[in-house]
């Protein structure tokens, strides 16, 4: 969907050691030069870069938007002509997409289709493109651990997630960093829980710290056109493909900011907190995970399916878990995976992109919802506490943590266990 009018700057032949390519989308970011000077004084990889930046709007945005674009894009040309960056930066002001669906799914594939032509020009389908946003820095080892993952580390892998954390610093006001203190501990619960269960898809799916391979990119459609959780759909359809990974050695730091761009996300979670502060802050029971971990272990001997088997699946699931099954109609989904595989691996596979991580997240609000076994949400200390004993006694560890640990030691001690390798067992 890329237009030539867009194009604020000049748009090169990419250099022939052109390896990696970061795509940027922006949506009036008030502060536009603190990402690009991050950039700038990362270190330099063997191969070439790009950076492609995507100012965007939709076609009927108001005044403000589009006259913030423009001194954005003036500040960006600037700082470009000034401080000659060592990576090619391409700037776009895409301000008339459609209504429709104009916002940062379409932006980001914007950026991602362009990156994807100009690699697979060069013959490049196994370089990576990688997600960023305009209101993040990068550790100085960023580029540098990227080209080390794709191309020496994780040769095979398809795609990854990228470590990240929140800036927790006397910049932010006491009750901003008490919210993103309590929204970042919840994601790296939930994706913790997910690995609990021993689920294929337990990563972090957002979109300032994720990257793909440009064949891959290219294979799988591109890039989904989402108002927000875009991020979420396209990993989660990149992750059954198997191989997926995540890179530790290097970090991203989002803002923690309040935005209403989209329905969810830091900036939405970030401005509910502000309007209605709960410290308590609930979260999804960890017994949800348990449900689901026995659900999986039920998975163990189930190839090739029998009605013998699927019976004796069916009757090992506790109350609420056979009201979902029933619900899903999972013994016709099973019956149908195991018409269409020819091994364990293959049915496994089948298994995992029908209980997806969509389907995974409608599973755990399902059983929250269950009167005769419920499992409401209970507070955060709580729950990470719970399940941070139960990720050590999963991995033979000690957790090493006090007997009431408050937030902000448990957000460093699931900081530490997102650093850990995940492999199923």
């Amino acid at each position: 969907m890329f237009k030539a009018e867009w194009l604020l700057n000049a748009l090169p032949s990419p250099h022939p050691q052109l390896g990696l390519v970061v795509v940027i989308p922006c949506h009036a970011e008030p502060d536009v030069l603190s990402t690009l000077q991050s950039l700038q004084a990362a270190s330099q990889p063997d191969c070439a870069v790009e950076v492609i930046w995507v100012l965007n709007a939709s076609a009927n945005a108001d005044s403000a938007v589009q006259a913030q674009h423009l001194q954005d894009a003036e500040q960006i040309l600037t700082w470009q002509k000034d401080q000659n960056p060592w990576f090619e930066l391409i700037l776009l002001n895409a301000a008339d997409l459609p209504p429709k669906h104009a916002g940062v799914g379409l932006a980001r594939r914007i950026g991602m289709d362009l990156a994807t032509e100009r690699l697979l020009s060069l013959g490049k389908e196994t370089a990576p493109i990688v997600c960023l946003d305009a209101d993040c820095t990068v550790a100085e080892n960023y580029f540098v651990a990227l080209e080390r993952h794709f191309y020496s580390e994780a040769p095979k892998t398809p795609a990854c997630s990228i470590a990240f954390a929140h800036p927790l610093d006397d910049d932010l006001s006491a009750e901003l960093a008490a919210g993103i203190l309590r929204y970042e501990l919840y994601l790296r619960y939930y994706v913790q829980g997910l690995r609990y269960a021993q689920l294929p898809c337990a990563y972090h799916t957002i979109g300032s710290s994720m990257a793909v391979r440009a064949g891959v990119y290219r294979a799988q459609g591109g890039m989904n056109r989402r108002k927000a959780g875009e991020d979420f759909y396209f990993l989660h359809k990149l992750m059954p493909l198997g191989g997926f990974s995540q890179i530790n050695s290097t970090c991203v730091y989002p803002a923690a900011r309040v935005s209403e761009r989209v329905p969810f996300g830091t900036g939405k979670a970030m401005g509910d907190w502000l309007s209605a502060p709960n410290p308590a802050y609930p979260v999804y029971h960890p017994q949800s995970f348990a449900q689901i971990q026995h659900l999986l272990q039920g998975l163990q001997g189930l190839y090739p399916l029998t009605d013998a088997k699927l019976r004796q699946f069916e009757s090992g699931l506790s109350a609420p878990l056979k009201r979902w099954f029933a619900q899903e109609s999972g013994a016709v989904k099973l019956l149908e995976i195991q018409a269409n595989s020819t091994s364990e691996r293959v049915f496994l596979q089948r298994f995992f992109r029908w209980l997806d991580g969509f389907g995974v997240l409608k599973l755990v609000h399902f059983l929250r919802a269950q009167s005769d076994m419920p499992l409401p949400e209970i507070p955060l200390a709580e729950a990470a506490w719970t399940l941070a004993l139960w990720r050590s006694a999963q991995m033979g560890q000690s957790p090493g943590l006090p007997s009431k640990p408050d937030l902000a030691v448990l957000l460093a001690h699931y900081r530490q266990l997102d650093r850990l390798p995940y492999k199923q067992s």
